[in-house]
């Protein structure tokens, strides 16, 4: 696998406060990667390293086989950054904005411009940007990230303020991408939208890497359980089904809807027992753990006693 960034052992203290401690990872070409944790987790601190705005009080960072904190950073071009809290001048239309990012990036302008449409904000683009949304001014965040397609692409919260149809439309823009090679980083915490999303998912607690490994790995990790839904007919108001193996965690959710919490090496052979020939099983529903339920296990797991 091409690498197009290598993070190896990264501190970054200051003074006292350690913002990230002993952090690794490398990020592969094409790959599209959650950086998730709580507000202070060090997340943002890694953006900032890996674009070169602050230096790591120890380790080494590499972005396209070079470093970013060097002077002559080469491939700062081809770098894409969305931060969190987009602050734009206010005084400069939308199209202005535009072309002045790239042209700081060395990109055809009219290239540049044709990314509004994509975004959403083609019919917004000739007023100013002190009288745009929250939402408004994200996309034209993302607009100026996304100038000179670049190799590698940095995301701080990037939904934040987008109704339910511009986040499926950005969603859409950066998975194409990816799968034309960018490298895609994304911190966010919106899990749930980045659950069926990210290949992969690195959670930070307190500056700590705790996890890292696609949905599927840190599921097989963290052992948590999968709910089976059965809808059951005929069942009697406090009653569990006879056929359902002896001390199976079971609840009654409502009228015939039972659930049942099934250990990762046995929910094979449950569902064997509830859709055998003879059970009351109308329908039923398999529920996997959430992101959001893997997050807080490995938060859990980290914290101290």
């Amino acid at each position: 696998m091409t690498l197009a960034v290598c993070v190896a052992d990264v501190t970054k203290r200051y003074g006292r406060i350690a913002a990230v401690t002993g952090v690794s990872f490398d990020l592969g070409k094409g790959e599209m990667v959650a950086l998730i944790g709580h507000n202070g987790a060090g997340k943002t601190t890694l953006l900032k390293l890996m674009l070169g705005l602050i230096r790591p009080t120890c380790g080494a960072i590499e972005v396209l086989g070079d470093n970013p904190a060097a002077g002559q950073f080469a491939g700062r071009r081809y770098l894409g950054y969305q931060p969190e809290n987009v602050s734009l001048d206010a005084a400069l239309t939308g199209r202005e904005t535009q072309a002045f990012y790239a042209r700081l990036k060395r990109e055809p302008v009219e290239k540049a411009l044709e990314l509004l449409e994509a975004v959403g904000l083609d019919g917004a683009a000739a007023r100013r940007v002190g009288t745009y949304s929250k939402g408004m001014r994200q996309r034209l965040g993302l607009a100026q990230a996304l100038i000179g397609r670049p190799r590698v692409l940095l995301l701080d919260e990037p939904t934040t303020g987008l109704d339910p149809e511009l986040r499926q439309t950005f969603y859409e823009v950066i998975q194409r991408l990816a799968a034309e090679g960018t490298t895609v980083l994304l911190s966010s915490h919106a899990l749930t939208e980045l659950e069926e999303r990210a290949g992969r998912v690195i959670i930070m607690n307190r500056g700590i890497k705790v996890a890292d490994g696609s949905i599927d790995e840190l599921r097989r990790l963290a052992r948590l359980p999968t709910k089976i839904r059965l809808k059951v007919s005929g069942l009697e108001t406090g009653e569990a089904p006879a056929w359902l193996p002896t001390g199976a965690p079971c609840r009654r959710l409502n009228g015939h809807i039972v659930e049942i919490d099934a250990a990762p090496d046995q929910k094979i052979d449950l569902l064997h027992r509830v859709t055998a020939e003879g059970t009351s099983v109308e329908d039923l529903d398999v529920v996997p753990p959430s992101l959001d339920d893997i997050y807080a296990h490995f938060l859990k797991s980290t914290e101290a006693p």
